[in-house]
């Protein structure tokens, strides 16, 4: 099992990705190849991640996932790596509100059983740093807290101060690292700017970060940390796996998958082209979505929403992400020629599904500017934030479940739909409050819940299913 470390952190904003990012791109500089993790739904960090170490940024959740799927995921996207550096999420010990350790880096970290880095943000504090980090060393025996690096240091005799005091605690010091706002990466109202929407600035965000670590961390012990985590059994999650075995063609055996699709002369035929969209509106995806999506037999096609005027050729079937199209809408509304294939796909009957952003997309407007009109919505921005995971049953048979069919999801967005005629709900929500969301419209699934696919593969199987090559 490839070497491995946790970054984690007291709070939020004490400096988990800046130090997260840093390493993996100070030890992808150095030769390694490194694997990029993150613990939790969040879709920006991941892709400062790959940025970092030139390899698709992985989510590891066990709320959307299950805890069960947890390592076998990891061993997917860590497979023939040097090393894995897992961002943490929020603190170390929060996870899903009212589910215990669920879901939290402590959650991840032992089922990982990898060991944990804790950042500490030392800005306002001296000798009290020791009483933190022994607190959080100390919290949950299961959790291998094996050292600290210091984050927005202000001086040398600072972090001598801060040193003396974490001698007492038995916690190595693993790196001090000055205030440097030179390096730190731009956000707004749902966190961070993507990577997508400033790529040249992240690469010189993301070389900053490599530097500011180089300098202040003992690279070499935290490798030996990352090499001295404890192995981990099972398989590692694969995508065909996963699926299952396709169902038997007409007139092949029960106990053997059937030939594949065929032409009238016998041929093989062409794999269904499911379009995904990309570009800086739609940065929001797992990568393990188009992975089952290709087992489950597509072709997937990439195409950006801002610049390409049609969608790929031979286009059977459409994912839209999610993403900020709401500081796109200007761009997005001026591209016609694409508006109206997208509305003429669905009312072919192909399917579409599409997340959050991409149900704004799908809307008649947003913010006053046009859009697909796929659905009789409008949205706008609103300057309230809806955020958490969320219990979901489907309410109607679509593209994507079966009626019934249980699901776990998360929403995260500042925008509301009001919502006109002649779509049934897509999804009823248990928590915080009862309530029925997004929208199922012929073979048009759209909502703003974010699922990932891993825990339920049937979805791409039968997403794919209603292709037609």
């Amino acid at each position: 099992m490839v070497a491995r470390l946790v970054i984690a952190a007291p709070s939020s904003g004490s400096g988990k990705t800046t130090v997260a990012t840093g390493l993996m791109a100070a030890f992808a500089a150095a030769g390694l190849a490194v694997s990029p993790h993150k613990v939790g739904p969040d879709y920006i960090d991941p892709g400062y991640h790959a940025l970092a170490t030139g390899r698709p940024g992985r989510n590891l959740d066990a709320y959307l996932c299950g805890p069960d799927l947890i390592a076998p995921l990891f061993a997917h996207g860590s497979a023939g790596c040097d090393l894995a550096v897992i961002e943490g999420v929020m603190g170390m010990y929060d996870g899903a509100a009212g589910q215990g350790e669920l879901a939290s880096t402590a959650h991840v970290a032992k089922l990982l059983r990898a060991p944990v880095v804790l950042v500490v943000d030392a800005s306002s504090q001296s000798r009290s740093v020791a009483a933190l980090v022994h607190g959080f060393a100390s919290w949950d025996p299961g959790v291998r807290v094996a050292g600290v690096i210091l984050n927005k240091v202000g001086s040398d005799r600072h972090e001598l101060l801060l040193r003396e005091a974490l001698e007492e605690s038995g916690v190595p010091v693993l790196g001090a690292l000055r205030r440097a706002p030179q390096v730190d990466t731009p956000s707004r109202h749902l966190g961070l700017v993507p990577v997508a929407e400033r790529h040249a600035d992240a690469v010189a965000s993301v070389a900053a970060l490599a530097a500011q670590v180089r300098a202040g961390c003992d690279l070499d012990a935290l490798l030996a940390l990352a090499r001295g985590a404890a192995a981990l059994s099972g398989e590692a999650w694969d995508p065909a796996a996963g699926l299952g075995p396709a169902p038997a063609s007409p007139g092949a055996s029960a106990h053997s998958p059937g030939p594949g699709p065929t032409t009238g002369r016998g041929a093989p035929a062409r794999r269904p082209v499911v379009a995904v969209a990309g570009g800086a509106a739609f940065t929001f995806s797992y990568a393990e979505h188009a992975e089952l999506l290709a087992a489950a037999g597509a072709e997937v096609v990439t195409f950006d929403p801002l610049r390409d005027e049609r969608l790929p050729d031979g286009t059977a079937g459409l994912v839209i992400g999610g993403g900020f199209p709401e500081v796109y809408a200007p761009e997005l509304s001026a591209n016609e020629p694409l508006r109206e294939a997208v509305a003429e796909l669905a009312r072919s009957g192909a399917p579409v599904a599409a997340e959050c952003a991409g149900l704004l997309y799908l809307a008649r407007e947003l913010d006053g500017k046009p859009m697909c009109g796929v659905l009789d919505a409008g949205a706008r921005m609103s300057g309230r934030l809806t955020l958490g995971y969320r219990d979901a049953v489907a309410v109607s048979d679509s593209v994507l479940a079966a009626a019934g069919t249980r699901a776990r999801g998360h929403e995260f967005h500042r925008t509301v739909v009001e919502p006109g005629a002649g779509a049934a709900p897509a999804w009823g929500l248990h928590a915080p409050e009862r309530r029925v969301e997004g929208f199922v419209q012929a073979n048009v699934h759209a909502s703003y819940l974010h699922t990932h696919w891993a825990a339920r593969p049937d979805v791409a199987r039968r997403f794919v299913d209603r292709c037609t090559p």
